[in-house]
């Protein structure tokens, strides 16, 4: 999921922050891959004409593995050097967030069968795609491919995009590439997002700097993983009735997530507490009205009446009790008080629910379940053409000469020798002030010490 609302803030508040690159321009890069996202994304993008997955003559889908191999082979073909992660074991924050979307696509599969009835193709195209769950199978093939590949696998102790920023915080790779905003929010210097796009969507490279960010948020790191948090993360849901603009407004004002949750309550608590005492003087004033009015006709003693014969006077008498029962209010029914539990934190238009553990969700962000960056080697190898034939093309139905050549580009471009970057041997230096010409005086109208030595030597040879 990310971080809700935060590419449009640093569009706003940091653009300088976001650069977009074209991917040839990325050559000589090293970059750390979250590969569970790029599994999820390929088996929703990588599909047949009529949406459906890739499948093979048995029936095993086969779009995560044309991803991998396709898109990875262009990123090689473009001087990029890719390592991927996988993801380990999730949080246990994180358990609450898996479940929902898991209900999610349980939703979605009632609403896909009710669609092949009575839907177009495309509900039922994108229900298909709301279905979609990376398993374990998916996870072990694709690391399969990757090793006969020659090119790198990390498993991380848990998430993925963590281990990424670990390893570009380390100096492993240049970026960590991921569709995961909060990538940055565990620290990971340079972002890459849509590297494992398709070629066809003509998407640009967007290249996010951290520190770029920071700068223009005008905060530092302890304030920026606050207010992704309060954005809404995979650990925790935002406040209701805080969006984008509101939290970074409450970031600025009060400097901290402790300090704004308190203020929050706070707010919360006055505003349950003068509903409440609206509603007391409310009931107060329903009774004094009910006490004040009169009494009901139907509660009036009433003098026997005989036949119609019998009372001349009865066209009148009713006449009386008439108009006495329309002035009669009916007593309204008592409405449950609504500055009590869920119901009164929803009457005050932000709501802090009592469990939101922001402080755990802080902790997974500033210190991840990784492996330090020193203990992970990365290397490149050449690709096991042979292997990739017996995977690929026997047990999954690829195309041989397709794999083949694709082989020949791996073993192309992992092994030359790239053409180093410029920014490789230039390091750019502040501005330094030009000294003043030989001879001439300085901005105070003195001569510098050089100059005077000079000077000095001079008139020593004439007086000579």
């Amino acid at each position: 999921m990310g971080i809700k609302g935060l590419t449009a803030l640093l569009s706003q508040h940091a653009p300088n922050a976001i650069k977009e690159h074209e991917i040839k321009t990325l050559f000589g890069r090293k970059v750390a891959i979250d590969a569970s996202m790029s599994i999820y994304q390929f088996l929703i993008a990588v599909r047949q004409q009529d949406g459906q997955m890739l499948q093979n003559e048995a029936g095993e889908t086969t779009s995560h593995l044309m991803g991998f191999f396709y898109r990875t082979i262009r990123i090689v073909e473009n001087g990029i050097k890719p390592a991927y992660v996988f993801d380990g074991k999730p949080p246990e924050m994180k358990k609450g967030v898996l479940s929902k979307r898991f209900e999610k696509r349980e939703e979605a599969k009632a609403e896909g069968e009710e669609a092949k009835e009575t839907g177009t193709v495309e509900d039922m195209d994108r229900f298909s795609r709301r279905t979609v769950k990376v398993t374990r199978e998916h996870n072990e093939e694709c690391r399969r491919l990757l090793k006969l590949m020659g090119i790198p696998v990390i498993i991380a102790p848990s998430e993925a995009e963590a281990q990424c920023a670990e390893l570009a915080r380390g100096g492993k790779v240049f970026a960590a590439g991921s569709e995961d905003m909060d990538t940055l929010t565990f620290s990971a210097p340079i972002l890459f997002r849509h590297l494992t796009f398709s070629e066809a969507k003509k998407q640009p490279i967007s290249e996010i700097n951290l520190q770029a960010a920071l700068d223009g948020l005008e905060m530092n790191m302890s304030q920026f993983t606050d207010l992704c948090i309060l954005l809404g993360c995979d650990y925790l849901e935002p406040i209701r009735g805080v969006g984008p603009k509101s939290a970074l407004k409450l970031i600025k004002e009060y400097g901290d997530l402790g300090s704004i949750v308190a203020h929050l309550r706070k707010g919360m608590e006055a505003k349950r507490a003068a509903k409440a005492l609206a509603e007391e003087e409310a009931e107060e004033e329903e009774v004094q009205q009910s006490e004040d009015e009169p009494a009901a006709t139907s509660d009036i003693e009433r003098p026997d009446v005989g036949d119609d014969s019998d009372n001349d006077d009865d066209e009148k008498k009713p006449a009386a009790s008439q108009e006495a029962t329309p002035k009669k209010a009916k007593a309204k029914p008592k409405s449950k008080a609504k500055g009590k539990g869920a119901a009164g934190k929803r009457a005050g238009g932000i709501v802090v629910p009592e469990d939101w553990p922001w402080e755990e969700a802080k902790q997974i962000f500033e210190h991840p379940d990784v492996l330090p960056a020193d203990q992970v080697e990365l290397e490149w190898k050449n690709p096991d053409v042979e292997g990739l034939v017996d995977f690929l093309v026997k047990e999954k139905g690829f195309n041989e000469d397709r794999v083949r050549k694709g082989a020949e580009k791996l073993q192309k471009f992992l092994n030359s020798k790239q053409q180093g970057r410029l920014d490789g041997f230039f390091t750019v230096k502040p501005k330094e002030k030009a000294a003043p010409a030989k001879g001439k005086a300085d901005a105070k109208g003195k001569k510098r010490k050089g100059d005077e030595k000079a000077g000095s030597s001079t008139k020593k040879t004439k007086t000579k």
